[in-house]
C-alpha cells in the first residue's frame, strides 16, 4: 500500500521595512495555504486507504446469498483448477458429472482484536436452475456440511445435509429422502449436485486420511 508523505521546508526571512513585511505577509499565507491543502489531500487519501482496509480481502463477486449467510463477514474468494485424476474419481463417486474445472469457494473472516479469522465456508452449485448455498465447516482437516439454504427448497429437505462429508453416501434413498415437497427426481438432482460440491472440497482442501 502506497503512503503519501508531506515535507514542508518553510524559509522565513526578515527584512527592515514596511513593504519588506507586507511582502513577508503575503508569503505566509501562501505557504500556509500549501501546507493546509497539503494536509487536506493527505488526510482524504488516509481516509480512502482505511475505508478500503475495513474489508480486507473483500471480493465484489460474493453471491448475495452467501453474505447473507455471513452478513458482517469480510470475503475472500478461492478459484482452484480440479486436477483431471480427481475429476475422474470425483465423477465415479458421485456418478454425475463436474460442471467446471474451476471451482469457486468463498472463505468468511471476521476481525476482532485487530485479529483477523476465518468463521467459514461457503459454495454455490446449480440445481434445477436454483442456487444451492452449501456452508462447511472443518473436521479432521476434511469439510463437513454445516448447512444448505436454497430459495424455494424445503428446509426440512436441505437440512438432511447437515453433518455430512465425503465419507458419507450423500444419496436419495439411503441418508437423503425427498421430504417436505421435494420430489424424487429434484432430490436426486440437487444431491448429486452437494454430492460433487462436497467431493470437490475434499480433493481440493481436504486432508490426505485413509479409510
Amino acid at each position: 500500500m502506497k503512503k503519501i508523505t508531506f515535507v514542508t521546508i518553510i524559509g522565513l526571512s526578515f527584512i527592515v521595512g514596511l513593504a519588506a513585511a507586507c511582502s513577508s505577509s503575503a508569503g505566509n499565507s501562501t505557504t500556509t495555504t500549501n501546507t493546509n491543502q497539503a494536509t487536506t489531500t493527505a488526510n482524504k487519501a488516509n481516509s480512502a486507504n482505511q475505508a478500503t482496509n475495513t474489508n480486507p480481502g473483500a471480493d465484489k463477486d460474493v453471491p448475495a446469498s452467501v453474505k447473507a449467510i455471513f452478513p458482517d463477514a469480510q470475503f475472500t474468494t478461492q478459484h482452484k483448477d480440479i486436477p483431471k485424476d480427481k475429476i475422474a474419481e470425483i465423477e465415479k463417486d458421485s456418478g454425475g458429472k463436474v460442471p467446471d474445472t474451476d471451482h469457486h469457494s468463498y472463505l468468511a473472516f471476521a476481525t476482532k482484536d485487530g485479529k483477523r479469522t476465518q468463521i467459514g465456508a461457503a459454495t454455490v452449485v446449480k440445481s434445477g436452475g436454483k442456487d444451492v448455498v452449501i456452508v462447511y465447516d472443518s473436521k479432521e482437516g476434511s469439510p463437513i456440511i454445516k448447512e444448505v439454504r436454497a430459495e424455494g427448497v424445503s428446509a426440512d429437505f436441505l437440512k438432511q445435509f447437515a453433518g455430512k462429508g465425503h465419507d458419507n453416501d450423500i444419496l436419495v434413498g439411503a441418508d437423503i429422502k425427498a421430504a417436505g415437497g421435494v420430489n424424487e427426481a429434484q432430490a436426486k438432482t440437487i444431491t448429486e449436485a452437494i454430492k460433487i460440491d462436497v467431493l470437490t472440497m475434499q480433493a481440493l482442501y481436504g486432508a490426505a486420511h485413509k479409510h
